[in-house]
């Protein structure tokens, strides 16, 4: 196996405990939209008690590690978020 392949694959199964994806996939009404997997990680780091309920989603096992992909993934979704922030329909769905 190529050193590249191995580097996706490897991404591809740390992004499952990215903070990002689950509070996006959790689509939990009144939690966070903008920077959510940041402020999730954020959130946890500081001590807080009861993430499922903020967030609709657990926080990661290692929200230190997580907090930089966490950042930079959110940063890229920022358009999305804002729209969705502001009740603009893009047509977008996902998820898993």
């Amino acid at each position: 196996m190529s050193k590249g392949l191995a580097a996706v694959l490897l991404a591809l199964g740390l992004l499952q405990g990215c903070a990002s994806v689950g509070t996006l996939n959790a689509a939990k009404p009144g939690a966070p939209i903008i920077y959510s997997g940041t402020r999730l990680d954020w959130y946890s780091l500081n001590g807080g008690c009861c993430p499922m309920d903020r967030f609709g989603v657990e926080a990661p096992r290692y929200p230190g590690l997580d907090l930089p992909a966490s950042a930079l993934l959110d940063t890229l979704l920022l358009p999305f978020a804002v729209a969705a922030e502001l009740g603009v329909g893009l047509g977008v769905s996902g998820g898993y």
